[in-house]
């Protein structure tokens, strides 16, 4: 185990936090109007007395970001995990399907499954990543019987009270980070590093957005608004729902 130099932490996160932004409006620029209107609710927006093309757009596209974000940042966080293990206890990236990240430490195999927040799956979701597990003792045990494995779902942020689930620990927040690191504070200390030019690129990233909102906005009013201006929740649901 090696103490993990902090600088080693900021430059990699100057080098690589171009990614997530870069990626973020990549997302915005694959969207397709018609594709998000046919998987949402046109009832829930006339429930809601929506009056607008804006209103429901906001909506479409503030629920993409929203849902689309967390799963950029998560794969970003499980990245910046890997090289911070690598340097501390020489951690890799696992070859094993299921597994992010493979480490040793006093003797006992790590195998972690990386997720960004707690409450990231259902219990069918949950069950893949227990016979995931399964499957990765059984892989490495096929070439060191007695090898001692650890199992680990490790969460970038939040909290788990109780992290013994039997077949696999949970640790999350500060618990994870300090499991791969070795560092109890290094949760709170790569809070600022994350920051780099996060002004800059937002910036960047709201004029994609605005651009978007403007062309949906165009887009959904010349083909969902009648002459007044009203929009047509006839022919709207009839495009979300219609067997033909």
């Amino acid at each position: 185990m090696k103490n993990l130099n902090l600088k080693d932490v900021t430059l990699y996160v100057e080098e690589n936090i171009g990614t997530f932004h870069k990626k973020r409006i990549q997302s915005l620029d694959g969207l397709k109007l018609k594709q998000v209107l046919k998987r949402k609710n046109p009832y829930l927006f006339k429930a809601k007395y929506v009056l607008t093309a804006e209103q429901i757009i906001k909506s479409l596209v503030d629920a993409h970001i929203s849902s689309s974000e967390e799963g950029i940042f998560g794969d970003w966080l499980e990245g910046l995990s890997i090289f911070i293990n690598g340097k501390v206890f020489g951690g890799r990236k696992s070859g094993i399907t299921g597994i992010d990240l493979e480490f040793d430490n006093d003797s006992v195999r790590n195998i972690v499954t990386i997720k960004s927040g707690p409450n990231w799956g259902n219990s069918s979701q949950i069950a893949k990543m227990i016979s995931d597990f399964k499957t990765a003792k059984k892989a490495l045990r096929t070439s060191n019987s007695q090898l001692n494995i650890f199992a680990v779902n490790g969460c970038c942020y939040g909290r788990d009270n109780k992290p013994d689930k039997g077949e696999y620990f949970k640790y999350c927040g500060q618990k994870f980070w300090e499991f791969i690191s070795g560092n109890s504070t290094l949760y709170t200390e790569i809070i600022e590093p994350l920051g780099y030019k996060a002004k800059e690129k937002n910036e960047a990233f709201l004029e994609s957005y605005s651009q978007m909102i403007n062309k949906f906005t165009k887009e959904f009013a010349n083909t969902f608004c009648d002459d007044s201006g009203r929009i047509d929740w006839n022919s709207l649901v009839i495009f979300n729902s219609s067997t033909k």
